[in-house]
C-alpha cells in the first residue's frame, strides 16, 4: 500500500492574499503645507481698484482726485502696482485772496509686498514704494498788483502755466477680503518730492496725486478691490 503523500499548492497556485496596510496619518499642519506648496503659483490673479477718499474730497473739498488701479499677484507675496488718476484743485487763499485751478491726470508705479504670516487668508498686510509723475496746466489769478512808481495797477491773471513734479512714496496699508473676489482696503502714504517745474508767476498750490505743495505730504486711500 503506498503512502499518500499530502500535495502542497505550488507557488504558481498559491493565492496571493492583499495585504492590509495601516493608515498613514497626515497632521492638518502637513496636510495644509502641502496644500500650499501646490497651490503658490508664480502668477496668482490680478486685481484693479478705486479710492473713495480721493473722489469724497474732490467732491467736498477744495481739492482731491479720482483715482484707479490694477494690481498683479505673485505668489501672494509680491503685488506691482499701477495707479492712475485725474488730480483736481479749486482753491482760493483766505489771505491773499488768489485763486488757483487745476485738473490733470499722474501716474504711479511701484511694488507691495505681504508681511502677513498667512498669504492665503485674503486678508493682507502691506509695505511698499511708489514713484509718482504728473504733468499739469495750471491757472492762477487775484488781486491787481499795485505799481507804487507809476500808480498804476497789473492785472494778476494767469492760464495754462505749465508745470511737472515727480515724487516717491513710502506705503503701509490693510487688507480685508470680505467675500470670495472682494476686498476692501487702506494705505498709508508718506510722499517726497524729488522734482518740480516752477513758473516765474508763481509755483503749483496742488500737485496731481501728490496733494498740497511742498517738500513732503501724507495722505491715504480707501480702496474697494475685485479679483479678476
Amino acid at each position: 500500500m503506498m503512502p499518500l503523500w499530502a500535495q502542497t499548492p505550488s507557488d504558481s497556485t498559491r493565492e496571493t492574499k492583499p495585504r492590509i496596510r495601516g493608515v498613514q496619518y497626515v497632521s492638518p499642519e502637513d496636510e495644509a503645507a502641502q496644500l500650499k506648496q501646490h497651490a503658490d503659483p508664480l502668477f496668482a490673479g490680478v486685481s484693479v481698484s478705486g479710492d473713495v477718499c480721493g473722489a469724497v474730497m474732490a467732491a467736498f473739498c477744495s481739492y482731491g482726485q479720482y483715482e484707479g488701479a490694477v494690481r498683479v499677484n505673485l505668489k501672494n507675496r509680491y503685488f506691482p502696482i499701477a495707479e492712475v488718476g485725474l488730480g483736481r484743485s479749486n482753491h482760493t487763499d483766505d489771505e491773499s485772496d488768489n485763486h488757483f485751478r487745476v485738473s490733470a491726470p499722474y501716474f504711479r508705479v511701484g511694488c507691495d509686498y505681504n508681511v502677513a504670516k498667512d498669504k492665503f487668508s485674503g486678508n493682507r498686510i502691506f509695505v511698499g514704494l511708489r514713484y509718482g509723475f504728473t504733468s499739469f496746466k495750471y491757472d492762477m489769478s487775484g488781486p491787481p498788483i499795485h505799481d507804487a512808481i507809476w500808480g498804476t495797477e497789473i492785472p494778476f491773471h494767469f492760464t495754462g502755466i505749465s508745470g511737472n513734479a515727480h515724487w516717491g512714496e513710502l506705503v503701509v496699508g490693510l487688507e480685508a477680503k470680505v467675500w470670495k473676489f472682494f476686498h476692501l482696503g487702506w494705505t498709508a502714504r508718506y510722499r517726497l518730492r524729488l522734482s518740480e517745474k516752477q513758473a516765474p508767476m508763481g509755483r503749483a498750490w496742488y500737485l496731481p496725486g501728490f496733494g498740497k505743495n511742498d517738500n513732503s505730504a501724507f495722505g491715504g486711500t480707501f480702496n474697494i478691490i475685485f479679483d479678476i
